[in-house]
């Protein structure tokens, strides 16, 4: 199974097409910018609580059959956050000093 590719930074609706290395993912596939990673959500997901990594870049190029952008593309589907700010804020603040990998 591909991942979704989302289209857009769930915080600030900026546009992130499929080439975009400033997109950053948590792996529920919750998609961010990386300036709302950094400066907003203190690298915490607002849905999940887990913490962000560069999203991959599918290739262009079919280099293994089925296998590219055109045979797999990206979702067109923007996706907003369900929380308020207030919300998000202090659940970043909660759990903001745990590492990652011990939430």
């Amino acid at each position: 199974m591909a991942l979704e590719l989302r289209p857009n930074c769930e915080y600030c609706d900026r546009d992130l097409p499929l080439s975009s290395t400033l997109a950053r993912i948590c792996s529920f596939e919750c998609t961010f910018c990386a300036d709302c990673v950094e400066n907003r959500l203190e690298n915490v997901c607002p849905n999940c609580g887990g913490g962000f990594v560069p999203r991959p870049i599918r290739p262009v190029t079919e280099w293994r059959h089925g296998l590219s952008v055109e045979k797999r593309p990206p979702s067109h589907k923007r996706v907003k956050l369900s929380y308020s700010l207030d919300d998000i804020a202090a659940h970043s603040m909660r759990i903001k000093n745990i590492a990652p990998e011990n939430r």
